[in-house]
């Protein structure tokens, strides 16, 4: 008998490892140290300022390896680590603050093979390192919301049962709300009607004031500014999803500061702006009733005020405000008839209910839409906290045409980048707080080094090793096992590059170093299979065939449990562990193939088609 593999099943084999070698290739380009120009708030940078950076890098004498112009950005290449913070440094003060300067990792891959998809495996932060920001959340904004919130539920509460307050009656005193009642019967009124009806707070009386304030508990207050971290977490963690970043670490740190690392991260511009922006929205009627003129000149009607319009110019609003952004629960890009941007915004039932309420009597009247953000001012309070300036501006304004409802459309944003940016942060959802990123660091390959050298170190000598005891013991048929296990490591680069968001950690070089052993072993078990049934008298064919049949249920075996814990492992599993699961996972299925099948095709190319085989060098 021969042992050959049909043609197609040959060029099968050589086409699934050329595949994962050319997608494996562009790890051997490597990246450059870069940074990365953008517009703050979305907007597009231009080509003169791809000029002005040009002539400002030359004046200062800072060599380039290239800088490219595209989707509204600037990516200047650099030679090295110090080019790229001297670069940066120069380029903030330079541009001022209406641009985002930030540092970025540019892949060197050549055109022709990113044209094909064909990108560098991306490492962790333990490796090749990402972007590690620090926040901090401005716990009297989120105070301040609150205290905003309960207020409004105060006065809700005192109308609705037709109890009488004095003109500011209902007010704010640190985190604590005073309620000043017109008369005796009103206060014996509101006692009963406020007291022990909100959590968090104790009821205290003044019968000689008729007076009601209502305490706020320190352990409502703890739980309060546990509650903003928490709510920032999970929204930061939404913000990085939508991303696209793959195994980010967010977490608490103290008592209102949150870290973010984002390993292989390609965007760092766009991720600091998206993550630092605190914005809502809040959808106003247009005062039709008083002069828009008479405002500007000074005289603003009680119960409107004045707001910016972005572009230019002022509108008159009313105070109450219809609905916030606290009820949006989805928000994305469209266009409208003359194919302007437009954002399309859909509610939750509570929002909807609101907006219905607030439209069905006034069909024809001018709605506004103010979107809201908290800037850092970059100046310290008396507490030593980040300043934040409440910024707001109307950025559409529409006559209601018909009763909304919970789906609806904003026109008037502006550019595509702008509607795409706002859908992202309405989509995410609004920050309860407003947070300021206090320190920022790219963790480059100076602080992976260590690991990296260290990791490579160990698959190297692992696989060295594992080159000559094969080669050694099992002759010619060890180094058909060595060049399975070479082409074993390229599948594996190659196919962690192919999988989008996929990064390498640490614990993932583990995971590779563990399946090349795993190879070995299964390389072991057929080749001592084949020893075997040549010990028994079979022909060096019928050796070769049985040998590979007999090994086959045993290996399969045994990676296909070892499959299922990786699978375990990365279901229940976080940040590095996961890491090491999918290398684990990769590993085992590239293995399986290049002993059983990539083996196989080798020795039958090698020694199956000899009709005269009478030894072999195993």
């Amino acid at each position: 008998m021969l042992n050959k593999f049909p043609l197609w099943k040959n060029l099968l084999v050589l086409f699934i490892v050329f595949f994962g070698a050319l997608y494996a290739l562009p790890n051997l380009y490597g990246e450059d140290h870069a940074v990365q120009i953008s517009g703050t708030r979305g907007g597009e940078v231009t080509m003169d300022t791809l000029s002005q950076v040009e002539r400002t890098l030359g004046q200062a004498g800072i060599a380039t390896r290239g800088m490219t112009y595209e989707n509204g950005q600037v990516l200047v290449r650099l030679e090295s680590d110090d080019d790229q913070l001297a670069a940066r440094e120069l380029l903030v003060s330079e541009l001022g603050s209406q641009y985002i300067v930030a540092l970025n990792l540019a892949p060197a891959t050549p055109n022709w093979l990113s044209s094909i998809g064909g990108e560098p495996l991306k490492l962790g932060l333990d490796l090749r390192g990402g972007v590690h920001f620090l926040m901090e959340v401005d716990m009297e904004e989120a105070l301040s919301k609150m205290r905003e919130s309960m207020l409004d539920s105060v006065r809700d509460r005192l109308r609705d049962a037709r109890i009488r307050y004095t003109a500011g009656g209902v007010r704010a005193e640190g985190n604590n709300i005073v309620v000043t009642l017109r008369s005796a019967e009103d206060y014996q009124s509101a006692i009963s009607e406020l007291r022990n009806q909100f959590e968090g707070y104790e009821t205290r009386t003044d019968s000689s004031t008729n007076s009601i304030t209502l305490v706020m508990t320190d352990q409502f207050l703890q739980e309060t500014r546990a509650n903003a971290i928490d709510q920032n977490i999970t929204i930061l963690r939404n913000r990085v999803d939508e991303l696209g970043v793959a195994e980010p670490l967010i977490q608490r740190q103290g008592q209102d500061r949150i870290v973010v690392e984002l390993p292989g991260v390609q965007d760092t511009a766009r991720a600091k702006e998206i993550l630092g922006a605190t914005a809502t929205l809040e959808f106003r009627f247009v005062d039709t009733d008083n002069d828009l003129q008479d405002a500007i000149a000074g005289r603003v009607p009680f119960g409107s005020r004045l707001f910016n319009v972005r572009g230019g110019g002022q509108q008159l609003l009313e105070n109450r405000v219809i609905l916030t952004g606290d009820h949006i629960v989805n928000a994305n890009v469209g266009y409208d008839e003359s194919n302007r941007p437009q954002v399309n915004i859909t509610l939750d039932s509570a929002g909807g209910r609101l907006m219905t309420q607030a439209t069905r009597g006034n069909v024809g009247r001018p709605m506004a839409t103010v979107f809201i953000e908290f800037l850092a001012t970059g100046e310290i309070t008396d507490e030593g906290r980040i300043a934040f300036e409440r910024v707001e501006e109307v950025v559409s304004v529409a006559t209601i045409q018909a009763v909304l409802g919970s789906n609806f459309r904003i026109t008037g944003v502006g550019s595509i980048q702008d509607a795409q940016n706002l859908a992202l942060l309405l989509r995410a959802g609004a920050l309860i707080a407003p947070i300021q990123i206090v320190e920022e660091r790219t963790v480059g390959p100076s602080l992976g080094a260590e690991n990296v050298r260290a990791g490579m170190t160990a698959i190297m000598a692992g696989f060295i090793l594992v080159l000559f005891f094969m080669g050694i013991y099992y002759r010619k048929f060890g180094m058909v096992a060595n060049i399975a296990l070479l082409t074993n490591l390229v599948l594996i680069v190659g196919v962690m590059s192919m999988i989008p968001g996929a990064t390498l950690t640490m614990p993932g070089m583990a995971g590779i170093l563990l399946t090349v052993g795993m190879a070995v072993d299964a390389n072991v078990i057929i080749f001592e299979r084949i020893r075997e049934e040549l010990l028994a008298g079979r022909s060096p064919q019928q050796a070769i065939s049985r040998g590979y049949e007999n090994a086959f249920s045993t290996i399969a075996d045994a990676n296909i449990t070892t499959l299922i814990t990786a699978l375990i492992l990365f279901a229940v599993g976080t940040g590095s562990i996961k890491g090491f699961a999918v290398t684990l996972a990769i590993g085992i299925v590239t293995s399986m193939f290049t002993a059983i099948v990539g083996t196989r095709a080798i020795v039958n190319l090698a020694w199956g088609r000899q009709k005269r085989l009478t030894k072999l060098s195993i």
